[in-house]
């Protein structure tokens, strides 16, 4: 596949999400050479929808102290055609959410198990 093909796939999928009813990403960048595209989003909604859209099997979770603030940034990549595709989010968590740093999505917690 061309630069120029790739470029288009890429943000095709973009525009294909979008269209579909998903939220644009606050951030988009896509590498020189088009092998990489990374979206940022909002919030755990948008992650799981994009997740789905671009079938992003992959994930990392990582929390990290931000000057006083944890943090926890979930990852999800998927590679189509040569190009790596990243979703990230970045959510700000307290210290009563520590109970639920190591699950991998945790919206599926009931209110009662927390």
């Amino acid at each position: 596949m061309t630069e120029v093909a790739t470029r288009a796939q890429a943000f095709g999928l973009i525009a294909e999400g979008v269209a579909a009813g998903l939220s644009a990403p606050w951030r988009l960048y896509l590498a020189r050479g088009c092998r990489y595209l990374s979206l940022s989003v909002g919030d755990r909604a948008e992650w799981n929808a994009w997740r789905t859209h671009l079938g992003c099997p992959e994930l990392s979770v990582r929390v990290y102290d931000a000057g006083g603030e944890i943090r926890r940034s979930s990852v999800a990549e998927v590679v189509l055609d040569g190009c790596r595709i990243s979703v990230e989010l970045v959510e700000e968590i307290g210290t009563d959410d520590l109970d639920q740093l190591l699950v991998a999505d945790p919206t599926a917690i009931e209110p009662e198990d927390r």
